[in-house]
């Protein structure tokens, strides 16, 4: 009977700290088998990925993850707690045993967190901080543990979510190396953050970062198209502009009258950097604006963006992956999606379907119809 750990991931590029931390995951937990349950490509922080999710798929397969699963737009471009919830329900509805994930301080007591939460009914209506940092603070006030590094705040998170669907998973924090989350320097080693090397990316350094990533990953990304924002200010200019304030106030988490900043902003700026930098508040960060954005092109509202995981939409395997996906087959009790038609689209992924549009726009390769899952043999 073939034992998995799941991972939680972007994969934004994959680089040597993935490869580290599935290293940890398997020979801390002797699974048999890893499942990656990989953001789409649209990612937490309100970002389009670097490269589309079947060139992030393929790169992770080729270094040793043996199962892909494409965590849905509706909970990969959310806060973190969202993001946490559905990406847990995920992992644990693949069967898997373990969850590993990495931490700055993978010695904090989750429990102890989990058990200071603050209630629904406690207020933080404070309009000059952002919620997470509030929520922050009260947790530090109550335990004296601050979950303040992009990594443990996600931790608590994957802890949190477990607990909330009876702790199927086994958690397996494994200690971050290297660069800090979100340093944008290159390390002296060979673990560097995937800030600094998609800056490098970027500017087309291709031979400078091959030592930050695993052979197999930088032959995929040498090659491959690189997205960004700005790719996608044009229509989201015009979508911002045209769009009557009424329908901007109906887009999924428009709230506190932000679309009137939002329409005025599009107008004045003539970048997706300017326009960024119109519109942040103290309240209103840059992650929360770009997730803002990629509402606004995508039309999305709250009843598509506040469900739990309805299917498992299947990017890629090894052979050793698949030898997992059949033994475990007959237990799933959400519908495994390997090819989209227009019925599942318009059934199952027609989030995603629209998603991968905007991709396909750009780098003009078929995102989802047409495309069927990898197999590594």
């Amino acid at each position: 009977m073939l034992k998995a750990v799941g991972i939680i991931s972007e994969y934004n590029p994959f680089h040597n700290g993935h490869l580290y931390q599935m290293t940890q995951a398997k020979k801390k937990t002797g699974a048999d088998v890893t499942v990656a349950v990989m953001s789409g490509n649209w990612l937490q922080r309100g970002e389009p990925a670097m490269y589309d999710k079947w060139t992030r798929a393929l790169a992770a397969l080729e270094t040793g993850v043996d199962v892909v699963i494409e965590l849905p737009f509706y909970a990969a471009v959310q806060p973190s707690h969202i993001f946490s919830a559905g990406a847990v329900r995920l992992v644990a509805a693949m069967k898997c045993d373990w969850l590993a994930f990495g931490a700055e301080t993978p010695e904090i007591d989750y429990q102890k967190l989990i058990n200071n939460q603050p209630k629904k009914d406690d207020s933080f209506k404070q309009f000059n901080r952002p919620y997470a940092s509030i929520f922050q603070e009260y947790l530090y006030n109550r335990t004296g543990i601050r979950i303040d590094k992009p990594n443990d705040i996600l931790a608590f998170g994957y802890a949190n979510a477990n607990m909330l669907i009876g702790s199927p998973l086994h958690l397996v924090p494994i200690k971050r190396v290297g660069s800090a989350h979100n340093d944008h320097q290159l390390s002296s080693g060979l673990i560097s953050s995937a800030s600094a090397i998609r800056d490098q990316l970027r500017n087309g350094n291709f031979d400078i970062v091959r030592k930050f990533v695993p052979e197999s990953s930088w032959q995929t990304f040498s090659t491959a198209k690189v997205i960004d924002w700005e790719q996608f200010w044009p229509l989201l200019r015009f979508e911002l502009i045209e769009a009557p304030i009424d329908t901007l106030h109906s887009i999924y988490q428009m709230t506190e009258g932000i679309e009137y900043r939002l329409k005025q902003a599009a107008i004045e700026s003539e970048t997706f950097s300017q326009f960024l930098q119109f519109v942040k508040t103290k309240r209103y960060t840059y992650t929360r604006i770009q997730r803002l954005c990629c509402y606004v092109l995508l039309h999305v509202t709250s009843s598509e963006m506040l469900v739990n995981p309805q299917y498992i939409r299947l990017l890629g395997c090894t052979r050793q992956g698949r030898r997992y996906l059949n033994q475990i087959k007959n237990d799933l009790e959400l519908p495994m999606i390997s090819k989209v038609n227009q019925e599942v689209a318009k059934k199952f992924v027609y989030l995603d379907f629209k998603a991968g549009m905007l991709i396909e726009m750009v780098n003009g390769a078929h995102q989802d119809f047409y495309k069927h899952p990898i197999i590594l043999h």
